[in-house]
């Protein structure tokens, strides 16, 4: 798809609508969110800037940037004055964004709090539309051997196969392991079924002298420890 031919390249704004000289001169983390897409889509309309532009593709997503990193290339066409090639660059930037994150969290080698199973796991699950639950494996020293998606499920719930999380915990030889999964609708309260797992895969792990430390439910921006609210 050709972007519209009527409009505005960069260098055509007005002075303060620039935000590629604001990063030059004034350094990245100074611009707004919707400066740092306009620099991707580089060009808005007759009638609309690019910041302008992203100002609006941003209020429909709520100002979330985790949200707009879930649109897909057709639901970024839908915006007046975004083109096939202008939704690919957004696509493309923001998922590097989030393979960053990933990056980052490879570095945790050891957990010290919940926090830090937080930042291990949200980049693997914070984002998806569908269930997901994980273990984080570890030695006797809290650092982590080994942590691995266990069960993939719909939207609101996921199949947990105890046994092969047991056997996988004997063969790396983990005295300890931390449970995860995510809530695709943004909620922290653990249901009946969070607690039911949890309680479950707690007593088989005993039987074996594995500690069970802690179960994250874990959204976008934040997560429940069960340990942390003394319900594990």
């Amino acid at each position: 798809m050709q972007e519209n031919s009527t409009s505005l390249s960069i260098k055509d704004w007005a002075d303060d609508d620039k935000p590629r000289e604001k990063l030059i001169q004034k350094g990245k983390a100074v611009l707004s969110d919707a400066e740092l897409i306009a620099i991707l889509i580089g060009s808005g309309s007759r009638n609309e800037s690019a910041v302008e532009l992203s100002k609006r593709i941003l209020a429909s997503v709520n100002n979330n940037i985790n949200e707009l990193g879930k649109l897909s290339v057709k639901k970024l066409m839908q915006f007046k004055g975004i083109g096939e090639a202008k939704a690919v660059s957004i696509t493309a930037a923001l998922e590097i964004g989030r393979r960053r994150r990933g990056d980052d969290a490879l570095k945790i080698t050891k957990i010290t709090s919940s926090k830090s199973v937080f930042e291990l796991l949200q980049p693997k699950m914070g984002d998806l539309p569908h269930e997901e639950f994980w273990v984080v494996y570890l030695n006797n020293s809290n650092k982590v051997l080994h942590h691995s998606q266990q069960s993939k499920g719909s939207i609101t719930g996921t199949l947990v196969d105890v046994r092969l999380i047991m056997k996988e915990a004997l063969e790396l030889s983990a005295v300890a392991i931390i449970l995860a999964h995510n809530h695709p609708s943004g909620t922290l309260k653990p249901s009946l079924a969070d607690k039911q797992i949890t309680q479950k895969i707690k007593n088989a792990a005993e039987g074996l002298d594995i500690n069970v430390l802690d179960h994250l439910i874990i959204t976008q921006a934040e997560y429940f420890s069960f340990a942390d609210e003394n319900i594990l």
